[in-house]
């Protein structure tokens, strides 16, 4: 009997991975290594550079930074803001996707709700940055004017001159951006759910908030940590809005990490090294995070299943 000849099609994958390993190397994990490097060096702009080590203290600019108090304020200031934008954020995200999603109360127009909610995040950071930036204006501006005629205030307020106003504004606008992403993120992950346990769940008589906690936050639980965990790497590196609406003003309130890093590194001195060294402390803080977030996510019921399994080949081997 002729033996059929087999053709794999593995090759055509590693083919088409190419281009995405190309580009990863050459504007990831390059400027992650070199960051690092840089980072136990005195380098500033182009000139000539020395090793740290060289000298006996490799962890000068990793201390000089730690004990920058700007840099603790950035910190401060960057986690602040993402709390108060991320925390309402999901909430409503996961607040409409229960709406989009029900199927007790169906809803006329869907898509073109989804594509309003959606549309903020398509609108380039500068261009909402100047927006907001006009609707704050003072002491003539939209949200003055406003406020005025409807007799809040007497006098026009400088939001952009006040610290907490401005973390606020700051906050709402990444709210704004980003909560109709999410939400097009959740929904896609709810149908996704196999209509079998909605209709199951229905005939046992289960309300609309017992099928939502018992069965859809749990069948969604890992697009929730990815939610999560993508916003936290992008809310620890807010730079855009920020930069673009308040520039670190008033005295260091809106001041971001990456502000922070972005100041030190092209502006004055060009302190690439210590900029390296903010840098890497921010990547070592966001793996710390991400980590902590799969563990509290993880199914504490599989992780305990394996566990016992471990013990028990241990046990098993021990035996014999």
């Amino acid at each position: 009997m002729k033996k059929k000849s087999s053709f794999s099609y593995a090759k055509y994958g590693y083919l088409f991975s190419i281009p995405f390993v190309v580009v990863y190397l050459i504007f990831s994990l390059y400027p992650i290594i070199n960051t690092a490097i840089l980072s136990f060096t005195d380098a500033k702009g182009l000139g000539n550079m020395t090793w740290h080590f060289l000298e006996g203290d490799i962890f000068k600019n990793y201390r000089t930074i730690l004990g920058n108090a700007t840099f603790r304020t950035s910190l401060k200031n960057t986690v602040f803001i993402w709390i108060i934008n991320f925390i309402p954020q999901l909430s409503l995200a996961l607040l409409l996707t229960a709406w989009f999603t029900s199927k007790r109360n169906e809803l006329r127009g869907k898509g073109f709700f989804k594509v309003v909610f959606y549309m903020p995040n398509i609108i380039t950071a500068a261009s909402i940055a100047v927006l907001y930036k006009a609707l704050f204006a003072y002491p003539v501006g939209p949200i003055n004017d406003l406020l005025q005629s409807l007799g809040l205030i007497k006098e026009a307020f400088y939001f952009s001159n006040k610290a907490l106003p401005s973390q606020l504004i700051i906050a709402f606008i990444q709210f704004w951006m980003w909560y109709g992403y999410t939400m097009i993120i959740l929904t896609s992950a709810v149908l996704g759910i196999s209509p079998e346990l909605f209709e199951a769940a229905e005939l046992d008589g289960a309300s609309g908030t017992q099928i939502f906690f018992k069965i859809t936050l749990p069948n969604i639980k890992t697009i929730l940590l990815y939610t999560v965990i993508t916003s936290m790497i992008g809310g620890l590196n807010m730079y855009d809005i920020p930069k673009l609406y308040n520039n670190g003003l008033p005295n260091n309130a809106t001041l971001t990490t990456s502000v922070f890093i972005q100041n030190q590194a092209f502006q004055g001195s060009y302190l690439w090294a210590r900029a390296s060294a903010a840098s890497m402390i921010m990547f070592v803080l966001i793996a710390i995070c991400s980590l902590g977030v799969f563990a509290i996510f993880r199914d504490k019921d599989e992780a305990a299943a394996a566990k016992a399994k471990r013990r028990l080949k241990k046990a098993q081997k021990e035996a014999s």
